[in-house]
């Protein structure tokens, strides 16, 4: 018995210098090595990039076979991050990465990239070299997650709220909770979510209404809110109506198309609680989406179409969808008098040949980034969108596309708080899944290599089936709980507001009709 048990000690001791022994071997310096002039292929795509210094680890996969990895990541300033891995997983560790890139801002960032064949010779790779900016991101983003939109029954829908320094993502509230239906996009107020608005659709369970979040405090409003733009007075909103029937393609990656029917824009006042079609926008004769307000608030963007239809059959509006093509419009608005001014064209959709969508105003007031296609209104469900910017400060209203762009389908953005960042949706991957992805934009309106939202695992979106929309930029956590939200949609109380909007636009004595009471079939 004694001899047995000092086998065994004498075992695990001689285990124990062998681990330690390999462990230590793992990580000795590299001295000898043999360098290569090639880059080698990392995923995500994490090279030449510019990053905040407040983003998570960027933890990437190295193609390339190999025995063992190593990667050293330095800068100007601070110790460098050493890692060593027996697989082409690279896990950065947290705290020394946050570290490296507060007292490096400004700086390269420089990454060297080593692998070990099975006669455990090491071979170095051309360093990835990314540059860490001076201005941060703002700390949160909240999104959509859902299934593709493909298959049509979308099944779970969720908001979540993600932290960007780390990957702690938050649920806000899912559609469970409100036995199926949608989530609308949500909005909030100068990236900031003390004011934010929520459209749900709960169909037969909870009906259909908005959802306004005041600090803590959450209340139902009894009217449908479709895009939404809070004005920087938090004392408005504007949001358009929109009559959207789906249609579908047979022979594309993209099946999933739909058709701006008819539309409005209106805005709710919250003081009052009333809700106002905006003047210069109620024509029978046009299709109104995509408010946005200027960032001092004295003008109210938009898209604007022709309607190429007459007769009330869907049919006959299917037989001219690829020939809608919208106007970027803008109308002045003084808000301490509720007056609006005339309508004007800030760009022509007959000059530009395209389609113009999704227009986002940067809080410093400079840029508008659209989107822009060969036509419809909807970005995520059009391949050929691409975004573009403009210095809306210049009177000559020249634009321009964005180096970020792709060939496929840009849509939803927003900016930071401090107008350098900008987070937007693609679907540059494969065509199919959209993702959230960020890109710094300089002074003189340029953007930088984007980069897609970096998550804990490096395959994470390999086998994720979701797709990440609407991202919106704020500076402080979401605080309200889907406790209260949900509560709000299940009691009674409600704000009935003094003119109920339910779709499309104006009759002539200013009561609203949905596209079917006209004889939509």
């Amino acid at each position: 018995m004694r001899i047995c048990l000092y086998s065994l000690c004498m075992f695990i001791f001689l285990m124990s210098i062998l681990i330690l022994v390999s462990c230590a071997d793992d990580k000795e310096p590299i001295v000898q090595y043999t360098t290569v002039d090639r880059s080698v292929v990392v995923s995500p795509d994490y090279k030449g990039v510019v990053i905040p210094p407040n983003i998570a680890p960027l933890n990437f996969m190295i193609d390339e076979t190999a025995e063992k990895y190593y990667v050293k990541i330095h800068s100007r300033n601070g110790n460098p991050i050493e890692v060593f891995s027996s697989t082409p997983k690279i896990i950065i560790p947290q705290k020394p990465w946050n570290t490296l890139l507060n007292i490096n801002r400004g700086n390269e960032l420089v990454l060297d990239i080593y692998a070990m064949d099975q006669s455990r010779t090491w071979t170095r790779f051309n360093s990835i070299i990314n540059t860490v900016s001076q201005d941060r991101i703002d700390d949160f983003i909240v999104y959509r997650r859902m299934n593709p939109t493909h298959t049509h029954l979308t099944g779970r829908m969720a908001i979540f709220c993600r932290n960007l320094s780390d990957y702690d993502e938050k649920l806000i509230l899912d559609n469970e909770s409100l036995r199926g239906g949608c989530l609308n996009c949500h909005a909030f107020a100068n990236n900031c979510p003390d004011k934010m608005l929520l459209g749900i659709r709960g169909y037969r369970a909870y009906g259909t209404s908005t959802l306004l979040v005041e600090d803590e405090e959450v209340n139902r409003i009894d009217t449908k809110f479709g895009y939404t733009s809070w004005h920087p007075s938090e004392r408005l909103a504007a949001y358009s109506i929109n009559y959207l029937p789906m249609m579908y393609h047979l022979s594309r990656t993209e099946t999933r198309d739909t058709i701006d029917v008819d539309s409005l824009i209106a805005y709710y006042q919250l003081d009052t609680q009333t809700v106002k079609a905006v003047e210069p926008y109620a024509k029978k004769d046009r299709l109104e989406t995509w408010p946005v307000w200027s960032a001092d608030g004295k003008y109210l963007y938009s898209c604007n179409a022709p309607k190429l239809w007459s007769g009330k059959k869907l049919i006959d509006v299917v037989k001219h969808y690829k020939d809608v093509k919208y106007d970027l419009v803008r109308a002045s608005y003084d808000i301490d008098n509720d007056k609006w001014g005339s309508l004007e064209t800030v760009i022509s959709a007959e000059k530009t040949g395209m389609s113009i969508s999704m227009p986002r105003t940067s809080p410093d007031g400079r840029w508008l980034t659209f989107c822009m296609a060969d036509y419809g209104y909807f970005p995520p469900w059009n391949p050929t969108s691409d975004i573009y910017i403009m210095d809306i400060r210049n009177s000559d209203n020249a634009f321009r596309k964005l180096s970020l762009s792709s060939d496929k389908s840009e849509g939803w953005r927003s900016f930071s708080s401090n107008s350098r960042w900008i987070a937007f949706s693609s679907k540059r991957d494969n065509g199919v899944f959209t993702r959230t992805y960020f890109s710094y934009i300089d002074d003189n309106g340029n953007a930088s290599k984007p980069f897609v939202m970096p998550q804990k695992d490096p395959v994470y979106y390999d086998s994720c089936l979701d797709t990440f929309t609407v991202p919106e930029l704020i500076t402080e956590e979401v605080t309200v709980t889907g406790k209260k939200l949900l509560s709000a949609v299940r009691r009674s109380e409600k704000i009935d507001i003094d003119m109920p909007i339910t779709m499309a636009t104006p009759r002539k004595d200013g009561s609203i009709t949905k596209p079917h009471e006209d004889g939509f079939e």
